[in-house]
């Protein structure tokens, strides 16, 4: 069989899709509901063309070519419906892609990163953190306007988390309370700590989710949750490195949403699954990959706009970590922590 795509003649191989025949020759369509071998349904229409011999926008995930059809991939009202998908999935998404006291810190400093290894006793860790963004021992903080401290997210409810004294402490325990790395293994780390910084710079050019406010309900519950010895509520999507929705809404020069966040989902509520893998609800997108690739595991509740995916706690022994792979977006994650 042959279609044409962009006006280029195409042979579709058997049971191919029109995404999977056009991502074979060379056409980049992204998509979100779809996962190369895996089960999967049409649902986040990101992948859309266009068939111009009836003027059908169509998901190309789940469409089979019919002979004669001219697909299109890139035309502006294709490049239309996927920027309108993809903001419409945007506004029903509450999540940092990144923490707002790392995006502001002058220093270039993961202030989350750093943070998270600190909760998690890691201190070394977090040492090296601060050491590849400060030429210690100078740390530069007693100067510093404290940016990261007002854009502490604790601070909005109720006090911020004391990043400095933090940094302060954790510099001090390099001299006595543990072996700092000889000059080899110091050198390799300047070089891994100086590519992460290059890649928090890249990422800061990168679409970033935001939050928006909490309710007092949801203060109130982080109040309660939230008890790690730093108290930072780790804001920052542990999932953003292979989100797909950033990717494209990146690509599709979306700079924020343009629709205020409307979900009723409870905002940083982290469920752990099984092992190291981790479910955000409020980052989900509902594309289905995790429930039609799960046997009894995860699973649809209600239906329409108040769908939610959910995993009833029956359900946890079915679901293998391997499913996180599949996740478009920070929604199921791995903890590296």
């Amino acid at each position: 069989m042959q279609i044409t795509i962009n006006n280029n003649p195409v042979e579709v191989l058997a049971g191919e899709t029109i995404l999977e025949a056009a991502r074979r020759t060379g056409y980049a369509i992204p998509s979100l509901c779809y996962a190369k071998g895996a089960v999967h349904k049409s649902s986040c229409m990101v992948c859309a063309v266009k068939n111009t011999v009836n003027g059908q926008i169509i998901p190309s995930c789940t469409t089979y070519p019919v002979e004669g059809m001219q697909i299109t991939t890139d035309s502006e009202d294709v490049l239309l419906s996927r920027t309108l998908s993809l903001e419409l999935l945007l506004s029903d998404h509450r999540a940092d892609c990144e923490a707002p006291c790392s995006m502001v810190c002058p220093k270039g400093l993961d202030v989350e990163g750093m943070l998270g290894y600190y909760d998690a006793g890691q201190y070394d860790k977090a040492y090296n953190v601060i050491a590849g963004a400060f030429p210690l021992p100078e740390i530069s903080c007693d100067t510093c306007k404290a940016p990261c401290e007002k854009a502490c997210r604790r601070g909005t409810v109720d006090k911020a988390v004391s990043i400095r004294t933090i940094i302060k402490e954790v510099t001090g325990m390099g001299k006595d309370g543990f072996t700092l790395p000889g000059n080899e293994a110091q050198g390799k780390k300047e070089i891994q700590n100086r590519d992460e910084k290059e890649n928090r710079e890249k990422e800061k050019n990168m679409f970033q989710s935001r939050l928006g406010r909490f309710t007092e309900k949801e203060k109130n519950r982080l109040k309660e949750m939230v008890s790690t010895p730093s108290r930072c509520l780790h804001c920052a999507c542990a999932g953003r490195t292979d989100c797909k929705l950033r990717l494209y809404a990146t690509d599709g020069h979306i700079k924020r949403p343009r629709y205020n966040a409307s979900s009723v989902l409870p905002v940083m509520n982290k469920v752990h699954v099984v092992g190291n893998m981790w479910f955000e609800q409020a980052k989900c997108i509902r594309c289905g990959l995790c429930v039609y690739n799960s046997e009894n595991g995860f699973t649809f509740k209600d239906r329409g706009f108040g769908m939610q995916v959910i995993l009833p706690e029956e359900n946890r022994t079915h679901v293998s970590e391997e499913l996180a792979e599949l996740c478009p977006t920070g929604a199921l994650y791995r903890s590296q922590l």
